[in-house]
């Protein structure tokens, strides 16, 4: 039996049923992830498996970085100069010591699904696998909107600042290849206001996009309003915040603008002002996102850029963020109450990193479901360090305790990479497995599994297709 079979991960009868049965070979809704809009439209071809997998120009899988670094992989083979080859048979050194993390999962997932090589990738088998890789991404099958076709993907949402002009989409849109690619709302931004230099930069640029001259905080908005209309006019369906924590000061109209308008002339705020202007911009911007029907994310707890040296000589995104450990459920409540007291919360899914506020976060959606949506107000997906198995389960075994698991809107990639598909399947397949478990030590009826193959396919696509309403 290969490593990679049709049971993998599947321990028991009533999970093999599941997934074979009401899993397996369902559409994929990849509502949040960071695909290049540009790379989709212009159908990239990659020259070969290291810029598909490692390392493609100044980006990469920082996933795959962070482990050849623990392996003692020198950075010359993981961002620096080291030929293709090279920096592939690092990895492939690495694979074997990656054992019970995820990549190691992941890379086999890959290789198998996408190549449908189920070899087992080592330092043995590292040249044969590269040259088959390297083989079949010469074709035209295997160009960037083939690979995710492949997979069945129904839609994708990329993400996007406000002052995108989303060209590339509006080029898929005109030449289309069978999944719909969507824009998603990123104001992060907007945030940064302490960066006065680099914050009036950004104003200036989003001035310029929107035709809207910004001298004021209510002409801030005006202009955000414009943007946020033309998202919604591409497609968009759904706005994402990456957040330290949540913010949910006190503070007035004529606070927000003064503050505003002094980061416009150069004037950093202190924490106190600029914590007050994250909560006005982020209820703001909530509000928006309300009245336009959409749906928000909220992504809590990343530490970003911690290792100095290596930011500054590899930048951002590279491998060096970590797990923050800030509260987040006083500021949160108060900022989700401020939205349901004046009707404009918007369908919600929140997401942690920091496992601690895993039930702090299941509890806090739930706190502010109104009746009107199912699932309007959840928990998302294990995220980023907790996307692997024990994170999902961690994550499942939350929501289902403190919420209704039936409802939950299921696995996204949230990845850069066109191959990591896969991950849904890996979810489906744990998904299944747990509630094969379930029902087979009598935790769940037999007698129910009717509906409990429903259950499986809503969480794995009928939730999302409902909820985002694309």
């Amino acid at each position: 039996m290969t490593y990679i079979h049709k049971d993998f991960l599947l321990g028991n009868d009533t999970a093999r049923e599941l997934y074979h049965s009401s899993a397996e070979g369902l559409p994929i809704i990849d509502y949040h992830c960071h695909l290049s809009p540009a790379q989709i439209a212009e159908n990239i071809q990659f020259k070969d498996i290291t810029q598909l997998w490692l390392v493609d120009g100044h980006a990469g899988d920082h996933y795959k970085w962070r482990a050849m670094r623990g392996n003692g992989v020198a950075e010359e083979y993981i961002t620096g100069g080291r030929s293709s080859w090279e920096k592939f048979e690092k990895w492939a050194e690495t694979v074997q010591y990656a054992m019970r993390n995820p990549l190691y999962h992941w890379s086999h997932l890959e290789l198998s699904r996408v190549f449908g090589i189920d070899k087992v990738l080592n330092p043995q088998t590292a040249r044969e696998i590269f040259e088959e890789c390297n083989a079949m991404l010469a074709t035209p099958e295997f160009r960037g909107q083939e690979l995710i076709r492949k997979f069945n993907v129904e839609t994708v949402c990329t993400t996007d600042d406000p002052v995108d002009d989303l060209r590339y989409h509006a080029r898929i849109a005109a030449h289309p290849f069978g999944v719909k690619v969507l824009p998603a709302w990123r104001p992060d931004k907007l945030n940064a206001i302490e960066n006065v230099e680099g914050f009036k930069a950004y104003v200036d640029k989003l001035s310029e996009v929107s035709g809207v001259a910004i001298s004021n905080y209510d002409q801030l908005l005006q202009a955000l309003q414009v943007r946020h209309d033309f998202f919604a006019s591409m497609g968009c369906k759904l706005s994402d915040h990456g957040l330290d924590t949540f913010f949910a000061e006190d503070y007035t109209a004529s606070e927000i603008d003064s503050i505003f308008k002094a980061a416009l002339s150069g004037r950093r705020p202190d924490k106190e002002q600029a914590d007050k202007f994250r909560s006005a911009i982020l209820v703001d911007l909530a509000v928006m996102d309300a009245k336009s029907g959409w749906a928000q994310q909220f992504h809590i707890g990343p530490l970003r850029n911690n290792n100095s040296k290596m930011f500054a000589s590899v930048g951002p995104d590279t491998g060096f963020d970590a797990i923050g450990d800030w509260p987040c459920a006083q500021a949160g409540h108060r900022f989700f109450d401020r939205l349901a007291s004046r009707d404009a919360l918007a369908k919600t899914i929140l997401y942690n990193l920091n496992p601690k506020d895993t039930e702090v976060l299941a509890v806090m959606a739930y706190t502010f479901n109104d009746g009107t949506v199912p699932g309007k107000m959840q928990l998302g997906s294990g995220w980023w360090f907790l996307d692997q198995e024990d994170g999902m389960r961690k994550q499942l075994n939350a929501l289902s305790a403190l919420g209704l698991l039936s409802r939950f809107v299921g696995m996204l990639t949230d990845s850069r990479s066109f191959i990591s598909y896969p991950r849904h399947e890996y979810f489906r397949r744990i998904l299944c497995n747990l509630i094969g478990e379930d029902v087979e030590r009598g935790a769940l009826p037999a007698s129910e599994l009717p509906f409990l193959h429903k259950m499986v396919k809503d969480i794995s696509y009928y939730n999302a297709r409902n909820y985002f309403d694309f």
